[in-house]
This record gives C-alpha cells, sequence and structure tokens, in this order.
C-alpha cells in the first residue's frame, strides 16, 4: 500500500447521475494521481452508464481496497446479481444496491483500508427499509460509528461555509428542536471543525435566528431571546467568536456573510437555499463531528437529466478535492497536538530575564 491518500467513493442511486460525476470526474488523469479512488459499485452498471453517456474513462476492477491499483479509478464489486437502470426512475432495486455500496465501503473505511467517503447522491424513499431506516446519509454515518446526534451537516464552497443546527426534519417540528443547549453544542462543534477540518485558528462564526426579523422582539416569535440569544452569550463567555442572531434575510442580502468564516443556520432550507443559489455547480456537503471524513456533492440524484450527459461533475470534483484536503489538515493538526513545541529551560531563563528588564 502506497502513502497516497484513499477515497472510497459510493456510487449512489443506479438510476440518478451518481455514474456520470463519477465517471466524468475520473476521465482527468490527474484526479487520480492526487489519491487513490476506490468505487464501491457494479463494473456492470458503471460499463452500462459509460455507453450510455459515451464516456471513455477507464478503471481496474479489483476484488479488494486492499487490491487497488496506483494512478487508476478502481471498481470493488459489491454484488453479483444484474440491476436494472431505468434512467430518472424510482426503484426499490436501485436503493438496495446504493445500500450495499454504502455498507461495504463503511465496513472497508472500520477495517482502516480507506481515509475518507467521497457518497454519490442517493434516493431516500429507494434506499429506505429495515436496513436502512435513516432519512439520509448523515445520520446513517452517526449511526455506524456510534455517534448519533454528533455529526454536524456544513455546506462549503469558495464563497461560504453553512452549517445546520437541525438537518432532515419537518418544518413544523424544527422550533421544538431548538433548544439552548443544542445550539450551544452546534456552535461548539463548528469552531472545532473550522480548527482542525479547515485551519482556521480564530474563526468567526455567524448564528441566524429562527423567525422573520429575529422575532421583531416577540411579536413573531420568542426563540431569539430565549434560547438563541442566550447560547451566543454562553459561547462567547468560552471564548469563541460567535455573532447573532442575524436575520436570515437580510444576513445573506447585504452579503454580510462574506465577513464570517462560516454561518449556523437553524434548519435546512434557511441555510441551503442562500448557500445553492449564490454557489452556483461547486458546493459540497461535509459531514463534520464524526472522525469519519464524508463528503458529497451538493445536489441530489437529478432524475429529470439522468442518462442524458448533461449533469456537472463539478460539485462531485470538488467534494473529492475536499475529502482529500480535510484528511491533510486533521493530520497536520494531530500530529502538532500530540507534539507540540516544548519550552526549553534556556527559553525560560530568557523570558524570566526580560521580564526582569521591564
Amino acid at each position: 500500500m502506497n502513502n497516497k491518500i484513499r477515497i472510497g467513493i459510493t456510487h449512489g442511486d443506479l438510476n440518478g447521475v451518481g455514474y456520470e460525476v463519477i465517471l466524468k470526474t475520473f476521465a482527468n488523469d490527474a484526479m487520480s494521481d492526487m489519491c487513490v479512488p476506490i468505487v464501491y459499485g457494479s463494473p456492470k452498471a458503471a460499463i452500462f452508464h459509460r455507453k450510455n453517456l459515451g464516456l471513455t474513462t477507464n478503471f481496474q476492477t479489483v476484488s479488494s481496497a486492499t487490491d487497488a491499483v496506483n494512478g487508476s479509478l478502481n471498481m470493488v464489486p459489491c454484488f453479483d446479481e444484474e440491476v436494472k437502470i431505468d434512467f430518472g426512475q424510482l426503484s426499490a432495486e436501485s436503493g438496495k444496491a446504493a445500500l450495499m455500496s454504502l455498507q461495504r465501503a463503511m465496513k472497508d473505511y472500520k477495517d482502516g483500508l480507506i481515509d475518507a467517503i467521497v457518497t454519490a447522491p442517493i434516493n431516500k424513499k429507494a434506499i429506505h427499509s429495515e436496513e436502512f431506516p435513516f432519512s439520509g446519509h448523515t445520520e446513517y454515518f452517526e449511526s455506524e460509528t456510534g455517534n448519533v446526534g454528533d455529526a454536524l451537516m456544513i455546506l462549503m464552497s469558495p464563497v461560504m461555509r453553512v452549517a445546520l443546527v437541525t438537518t432532515h426534519l419537518p418544518l413544523k417540528d424544527v422550533p421544538a428542536a431548538i433548544t439552548q443547549e443544542k445550539v450551544e453544542h452546534r456552535i461548539e462543534q463548528l469552531q472545532r471543525s473550522l480548527y482542525r477540518d479547515f485551519l482556521v485558528s480564530a474563526p468567526r462564526i455567524a448564528v441566524l435566528g429562527l423567525n422573520p426579523h429575529n422575532g421583531d422582539e416577540g411579536l413573531l416569535g420568542s426563540e431569539e431571546n430565549e434560547i438563541i440569544s442566550p447560547a451566543i452569550k454562553a459561547m462567547r463567555e468560552k471564548g469563541i467568536q460567535c455573532f447573532g442572531p442575524y436575520a436570515a434575510d437580510g444576513f445573506f442580502g447585504s452579503g454580510l456573510y462574506k465577513h464570517f468564516d462560516a454561518v449556523l443556520a437553524m434548519y435546512h432550507d434557511q441555510g441551503l437555499a442562500p448557500f445553492k443559489a449564490l454557489s452556483d455547480d461547486d458546493g459540497v456537503n461535509f459531514t463534520a463531528g464524526l472522525e469519519l471524513v464524508r463528503t458529497s456533492p451538493a445536489h441530489g440524484t437529478a432524475y429529470d437529466i439522468a442518462g442524458k450527459g448533461m449533469a456537472n461533475e463539478n460539485s462531485f470534483r470538488q467534494a473529492v478535492y475536499a475529502a482529500i484536503d480535510i484528511v491533510r489538515c486533521r493530520k497536520q493538526v494531530d500530529e502538532a497536538s500530540a507534539n507540540p513545541l516544548k519550552v526549553t529551560v534556556r527559553e525560560r531563563d530568557s523570558r524570566r530575564n526580560n521580564d526582569d528588564v521591564e
């Protein structure tokens, strides 16, 4: 095994654009020079997609991640049976294939065979089953790593980073899920991630309110005054640079987000709607808060364009870049923490003498 970062890639929903963005990304040989990419999927399905799309990306079929070939796109077969591919259509068969890909990648991560996982999009309804009773990838990885409730969804692009207090919840359930303890926890998680995953030494975090106009002094809701503001105050007392709460519409509309290292939104669409509007096609979803490094493109299965050769692979490519960068950042921070610079006796004496002079 070589020292390159080994990126496990799950193929997602077979009826979506997963294989298209994977094959387009690794059509550039330079991508396989940056890491060892290992797709957990089906060689037959990959060949079907490649032929349908008129692509020429080559890959090596290997029985295990331990056999992955350096400088090549590798494919680990996760199932033998034929799976019907019906572009743009929801099917339990495609959902099962997506789950088998996830399970094999997760097993290899636990066995230390890969360093990170990049997931192609799944259809949540197609994959939902007794084996996968989760509302998405995030909750699945929480369960598999034994960190239920610890995952923090961060959407990132060159324009901004947006994290979420709540993720896949119906809007009617959001207010009850917003507690001071949870907001404080998310602020602390975000601060740690910015430091360890992105090397931001003193991050500035903007916290959004929940209600329109920040509740208009209680006329439109009390969460800002009773929950969010006290949480911000408590975190500032701990030395975390967090500010707000800000009304979401004015915050993004005025460009105020440009002055912060990250934004903490209260719920899914509050953060993702402006993020996707402002980040073009290069957004990445990163699951922070876990030892596992997991990224994905910031788009779904795109059933409406599946099989038509229209999918833009840039978001998936950026997800691969992000996974590589985050693994490297964590290694740098962890090595520095494990081997801190020690102050020598001579340095202590020198400092003491300088203090005496002053």
